[in-house]
C-alpha cells in the first residue's frame, strides 16, 4: 500500500468515527509526531557532534598515569 492510499484509508476511517474517537487518533498522530521530530533532531546533533572537531582535544591529552604507578595488576 502507497503512502498516499494510507492516508485515504485512514481519513475514511477517522471519518466514520464519533468525535471523541478522532480526537484519540489526533493525539496519537500529534504524539508519534513529536517524537518523530524529537528522535530528528537528536541524529541531527550527533552527526553535528560526530563531524566536530570541538572534542579532538581529547585525543592529544598526555597520559596521566603509566603501568608503572599501579599498585596491583589484575589477573584475570
Amino acid at each position: 500500500m502507497t503512502r498516499q492510499a494510507i492516508i485515504e484509508k485512514t481519513i475514511q476511517a477517522i471519518n466514520q468515527l464519533p468525535e471523541d474517537k478522532a480526537l484519540e487518533i489526533f493525539d496519537f498522530a500529534d504524539f508519534i509526531m513529536k517524537k518523530y521530530e524529537e528522535q530528528c533532531i537528536t541524529d541531527g546533533l550527533l552527526q553535528l557532534a560526530s563531524k566536530s572537531n570541538v572534542f579532538d582535544f581529547l585525543h592529544n591529552e598526555d597520559d596521566l598515569y603509566t603501568l608503572n604507578d599501579l599498585k596491583e595488576q589484575y589477573r584475570g
